[in-house]
């Protein structure tokens, strides 16, 4: 391991925007350097994968590793992945290692909504009551035909149990006192959710009881093992961007990245990026590779959801190309999905599950190594998906307009 006091220096002005795309596209194993390794390998190496109930997940594995659906469900009903509340509260998809410190790190979401029931009246003991009546009723049901039981279920069997917060309750996202019960065992490796139907591109779930051991770490710890894992995936990341990941403040942001050894690395737009001793090893001696290098990525795809950092993946001829479109082409949430090379985003993609296609436009013509790849990806979400939402109340009819649109660029 690189130490900080071998670290190489870069000439600041070899870090352009298209060395620094490439070699986060590099770090994220879109090069195929992950070709053949398991979906826990594969979160491991680029991060975790972003689950709104939609298919990233099932993209992130199939583009770095050629993973199917099919493999990748088995992996989940293995426990070798795992969809959790993590960090911000936002649920990820976790290789079985990260499981324990994951959670940890996502604590605090589960306790701001407990504080929100105690601001409508509710006394923190009976959350708590709650909780342990939720856990003794799956605990229960451990081993038989009703194993796994969803919101609807547990509320029936604890009935009086939970309360109703009401209308006050509903304006705050409480609605009752359970989401709250269940985000505490969730959060404790207690109870697990799980999807009703085995997927991960659905958002049905119930849960089950369960019992993972505690870390054993620190919070403090936990941050500094977060942001090792976070800046190793990206291949350096900017004080904002690890603090939009993280919700860190700026002092544990700065404790963590103390701990870990990282160094500050300037960039040719003047920006500064911390990166792990290591990385700057990498970086130092990294070319842009010479020859095409399409792939396909959801909206909320690691390389561009770690970061927020979509803008920085497009170039001039980009930027021109999405002038005056509406929607977020060009903002940290895109609209569309990207088709990208070699980390430059060249393109926007959606899915036409009535046309069974890929509706697709990309700013400059087309070459045939991008037909291919859209052939590929198009193909895959055939067989393997049916349809390829971004989030849970995506639709075939919600992103109708997108694909006309795309369709209608295309023809220009």
């Amino acid at each position: 391991m690189t130490t900080k006091s071998e670290t190489p220096q870069i000439p600041q002005e070899k870090l352009t925007l298209q060395v620094l795309r490439a070699w986060s596209w590099h770090r994220q194993g879109l090069d195929g350097a992950l070709a053949g390794c398991d979906s826990a390998t594969v979160l491991d190496r680029v991060g975790w994968a972003r689950s709104i109930g939609g298919a990233n997940t099932y993209l992130t594995l199939f583009a770095r590793a050629g993973i199917r659906r099919p493999e990748a469900d088995a992996a989940l009903a293995a426990q070798h992945i795992h969809e959790l509340p993590t960090a911000r509260g936002c649920t990820y998809v976790l290789p079985a290692k990260d499981y324990a410190w994951g959670l940890q790190i996502g604590h605090a979401s589960a306790e701001a909504a407990v504080k929100v029931l105690v601001r409508l009246g509710v006394e923190r003991e009976e959350v708590e009551q709650l909780a342990e009546d939720v856990l003794q009723v799956l605990l229960r049901a451990r081993d038989t035909a009703v194993e796994a039981l969803d919101p609807r279920g547990l509320k029936e069997i604890l009935g009086d149990k939970v309360r109703s917060m009401g209308e006050e309750g509903k304006k705050k996202g409480a609605s009752t006192t359970l989401p709250a019960a269940l985000g505490l065992l969730q959060t404790d490796g207690r109870i697990r959710r799980v999807p009703v139907n085995g997927r991960l591109d659905q958002q049905r779930y119930s849960y089950v009881a369960w019992e993972l051991p505690a870390s054993g770490e620190s919070d403090e710890a936990v941050r500094a093992r977060m942001l090792e894992g976070f800046l190793g995936w990206t291949g350096g990341a900017t004080l904002g961007q690890i603090r939009w990941f993280t919700a860190f403040t700026v002092a544990q942001a700065k404790k963590a990245l103390a701990a870990t050894g990282a160094v500050e690395v300037a960039t040719a737009a003047g920006d500064v990026l911390w990166m792990l001793p290591e990385d700057v090893d990498g970086l130092a001696g990294f070319e842009v590779p010479p020859a095409e290098d399409i792939q396909l990525l959801s909206g909320s795809d690691s390389l561009v959801l770690l970061r927020r950092n979509a803008a920085d993946l497009i170039d001039e001829t980009g930027c021109q190309a999405v002038q005056g479109l509406s929607g977020s082409a060009l903002a940290a949430d895109l609209s569309d999905h990207p088709i990208v090379d070699r980390g430059r985003i060249i393109g926007l993609w959606q899915y036409d599950p009535e046309g069974t296609r890929i509706a697709w436009w990309t700013f400059e013509p087309a070459s045939a190594g991008v037909r291919s790849r859209i052939s590929q990806v198009e193909e895959w979400i055939t067989a393997d998906l049916g349809d390829f939402r971004s989030f849970s109340l995506d639709s075939p009819k919600s992103r109708a307009k997108n694909i006309a649109r795309l369709d209608a660029l295309r023809k220009k």
